[in-house]
């Protein structure tokens, strides 16, 4: 009897346990769990800065307009999304837009055109001081850089609006393509508290995704939209993105199942998750490129608000000469096992019609690199294995934003690189927000960092003299013919006449050399087998993963 007992007490767990099997089983076909390195602090478009809260906020949050990757001309398409149709005006300083009727925010009040005008409005307040302000200037603005609503739009319908842009603007479509909000929602919220606001850890969107739970530096959990333009049957049922920084515990995870994506993987793990025998490897070529920043003012000068030239890399001849002598190929080599490929300036190789094709990586070149710096003055005068020149020798502080493995690495490369030439550099790391910070402030000599290029393609930014509109032009670079061309990247030219400016461009900044450009990065990127249809591009490796299905 007792015997029976325990062959049916077996049995019945073994039901439970292959019932339970098989319901995990069935839920994991349900959903994608994407690992992310750490958690994001808002839902909101308006403060989305780093990429996780980019990639939930675009799932969450749609257009007037989408664009697609066409890597075969190396550049963007334009479709309608929340737009039904457009028609520029004959100067093409209007733009009248048909606006989808069948629209609704996931709430289920219907989108319409008050939608837009406030969200342009509620971008360029700086009482808000969103991610996008400042960024308006094709609209007719007030002093504080804010949209004046009621010279820029009509609303002609509830469906139909007219957007007038400013008589010395060169508009493009890009000028209407972001994420839309809800004035119904934000509305409620006094401006001047909307960066704390509880709106933005509640949103409510059109996309094809909306937010089912959160809980904090453990898993953000998406469910399909039954309101989006996109809501079908087949659209994957759930989206987790699952907080896990400690990126060897998202490679586990990633081989025993607990994660099903991950990006950012480092080139010497690759060959591990492929014999996993469940993971899929895609590389992108990226839009990531690192490079060795040399600051072209004195950084004393410029906090006093004066510019003078740097006592080291005020000359350009001198900073071509540091370019000579790092030998960035090993680094590509030995650290990112090739992936990725030599820097010759600041446009992605994925651009293919505005890349200088005829500008080659500067070689390394140790001799090269000590006669131009014999010809400017630069001699080890006193025998002691560092160069000087009036009195002043080449020492200088080489600035590292902290834990990053790879920043480590090209240091150590660059200052045994310099050292054969007599320079001397020694290394620091620095805390990443405080070191952001300095460089911003334009605090450090010189400092290892990476930058990504915008799409659409946008240099003026980074590279015109003009600081105080410029901000980001960390080096202080100035060049006027440089300046000349920047401006007329922001004019309305054609495609044709627009990629023979940036290749100009190129040519300045590569005789110039403002930074030393190491390398681009790719994106390696690793899936489960389950997911299909993945189209990883440069514009997000979860761009449209609406489209993505799972095998039983």
């Amino acid at each position: 009897m007792k015997k029976h007992i325990v062959l049916i007490v077996i049995s019945f767990s073994f039901l439970i346990s292959f019932l339970s099997c098989a319901d995990n089983s069935n839920e994991s076909n349900k959903r994608i769990v994407f690992a992310i390195p750490s958690d994001v602090t808002t839902f909101s478009p308006l403060y989305a800065f780093n990429a996780n809260e980019g990639n939930i906020t675009e799932l969450i949050y749609l257009g007037l307009v989408e664009h697609k990757w066409d890597g075969d001309i190396g550049d963007l398409t334009t479709s309608p999304m929340l737009a039904e149709s457009w028609l520029w005006s004959d100067d093409s300083l209007s733009l009248t837009v048909e606006l989808r009727n069948d629209v609704y925010w996931s709430d289920s009040v219907q989108f319409n055109a008050h939608d837009i005008v406030f969200t342009f409005d509620l971008y360029s307040d700086a009482k808000v001081n969103s991610r996008f302000y400042g960024q308006f200037k094709n609209f007719y603005t007030n002093d504080d850089l804010s949209i004046n609503t009621q010279k820029s739009f009509e609303v002609l319908s509830p469906f139909k609006i007219k957007i007038n842009f400013n008589k010395n603007s060169s508009p493009t479509l890009f000028d209407i393509s972001y994420p839309l909000l809800p004035k119904h929602i934000f509305e409620k919220t006094p401006r001047d508290e909307m960066a704390n606001a509880e709106v933005n850890l509640s949103p409510v969107g059109t996309g094809p995704y909306k937010l089912l739970s959160w809980e904090k530096n453990q898993f953000i959990k998406l469910v399909k939209n039954e309101n989006s333009i996109f809501y079908n049957e087949s659209i994957i049922p759930e989206l987790i993105f699952k907080v896990v920084p400690d990126y060897n515990a998202r490679i586990n995870q990633l081989k025993n199942g607990e994660v099903d994506f991950a990006d950012e993987i480092k080139s010497n793990d690759v060959d591990a998750l492929i014999q996993n025998g469940n993971i899929k490897i895609e590389s992108q070529k990226g839009r990531n490129y690192d490079y060795v920043g040399w600051n072209n003012i004195d950084p004393e000068k410029f906090a006093n608000n004066k510019i003078e030239p740097n006592k080291f890399f005020g000359n350009k001849n001198v900073r071509k000469a540091l370019s000579y002598a790092v030998n960035s190929k090993i680094i590509l080599e030995e650290f990112l096992d090739n992936y990725g490929e030599l820097a010759v300036g600041p446009i992605a190789p994925i651009f293919k019609n505005s890349i200088n094709q005829d500008l080659e990586p500067v070689p390394f070149d140790l001799e090269k690199a000590k006669q131009i710096l014999e010809n400017e003055g630069w001699k080890d005068s006193n025998l002691n294995g560092t160069i000087d020149k009036n009195g002043i020798e080449f020492s200088f502080i080489l600035n590292i934003p902290g834990g990053n493995p790879l920043r480590n690495y090209t240091s150590t490369i660059i200052k045994d690189n310099l050292k054969n030439i007599g320079i001397a550099v020694s290394i620091e790391s620095v805390e990443p927000q405080v070191f952001w910070g300095n460089v911003f402030a334009r605090k450090y000599d010189a400092w290892i960092a990476g930058w990504m290029v915008p799409i659409p393609l946008s240099l003026k930014p980074f590279w015109h003299s003009d600081l105080k509109n410029n901000p980001v032009n960390l080096t202080g670079y100035n060049n006027n013919e440089a300046d000349i061309l920047l401006e007329k990247t922001e004019k309305n030219i054609s495609k044709e006449e627009m990629n023979n400016v940036y290749k100009e461009i190129q040519n300045m900044l590569y005789n110039d050399a403002p930074v030393t450009f190491l390398f681009w990065k790719d994106n390696i990127t690793a899936y489960n087998k389950k997911i299909n249809g993945v189209s990883i591009d440069p514009l997000g490796v979860i761009h449209k993963c609406w489209n993505w299905s799972i095998s039983n």
